[in-house]
């Protein structure tokens, strides 16, 4: 068995599965998030968020898949009796994009729905999540690039029926600068405001929260922003202080099979230190708070 220690991941995602009285476990390889390689996703599995039985392989390119490094960001949402995995992944000389994967059971094996991402071609694009809103039109929530745009966007897309496709044109939702606790990241001479991991949570009183990603004071952060239509097209307002800010980001939110709910991210940023944690949450008014 591996306790959270043990497993070196990035972008952590749980996915409930109440009919095992069960948790799986995804993310990025720790060892492979920045290399020019990358061999697959893997899986873990839990009754109790602390103690894990794994790797097992959810995801292994096929022969002459497109994308060869950076396999990001895995979420994996039960749809309409199926199980759909959003991966973010790149080539060299093509764009990073996020694409959407299939399978039968949380297990996989996840096969993709199309040969390319569902993000436009030319954009560089990463951390999809699914989201489905009151009229059960599924949408896909993305971030476009900083490394491309400057001022990192979150935008969504709607798409189709059976998830294989975009249907209209990407619509921005906010920019990175929008949030007075972003602040412009120096990399490598690059220099920008960053948007990551995207996460839908509604709330009891059926407000509409997004958490996302950035950096304040050098620390990997989680903020949120509020959906003043409760709608997926906002017009959304950047809460003020962050959720979380202790150097630990790209965070997703779950309830435990017991109802609690939890907020899953990795801690801290920097490779090869990176570890899933998992603590627990509040609704507080119009926010999410810590417990």
């Amino acid at each position: 068995m591996l306790t959270n220690s043990d497993i070196h991941i990035r972008d952590p995602f749980v996915l409930p599965v109440a009919a095992e009285q069960q948790y799986y476990l995804y993310g990025t390889r720790g060892a492979e998030s920045w290399t020019n390689s990358a061999s697959g996703i893997d899986y873990y599995i839990s009754r109790d968020l602390e103690q894990w039985e794994g790797p097992f392989p959810a995801f292994r390119p096929p022969v002459d898949f497109w994308a060869d490094r950076n396999f990001w960001a895995p979420e994996v949402h039960a749809y309409r009796g199926r199980f759909y995995m959003f991966l973010s992944l790149k080539a060299e000389g093509v764009c990073r994009g996020t694409q959407i994967l299939a399978a039968d059971s949380p297990r996989g094996p996840f096969v993709p729905l199309s040969d390319r991402p569902v993000t436009p071609p030319n954009w560089e694009c990463l951390d999809g999540t699914l989201f489905v809103d009151a009229d059960d039109q599924p949408w896909m929530v993305f971030c476009h690039e900083w490394v491309q745009v400057g001022d990192g966007e979150i935008c969504a897309v709607r798409l189709s029926s059976d998830l294989s496709s975009a249907v209209g044109e990407p619509q921005l939702l906010f920019r990175a600068s929008a949030a007075p606790w972003a602040h412009e990241l120096n990399s490598k001479g690059r220099r920008g405001f960053v948007t990551d991991g995207p996460w839908l949570h509604r709330l009891t009183n059926g407000e509409l929260l997004m958490l996302w990603s950035s950096f304040a004071n050098g620390n990997y952060t989680i903020g949120a922003a509020h959906s003043a239509s409760g709608q997926i097209l906002g017009p959304w307002a950047q809460l003020a202080e962050p959720i979380y800010s202790g150097d630990g980001g790209h965070c997703m939110v779950f309830r435990e099979l017991a109802g609690q709910l939890k907020l899953a991210y990795h801690r801290p940023n920097l490779h090869p230190g990176e570890r899933p944690c998992f603590v627990d949450l509040q609704e507080i008014g119009s926010s999410l708070v810590i417990a």
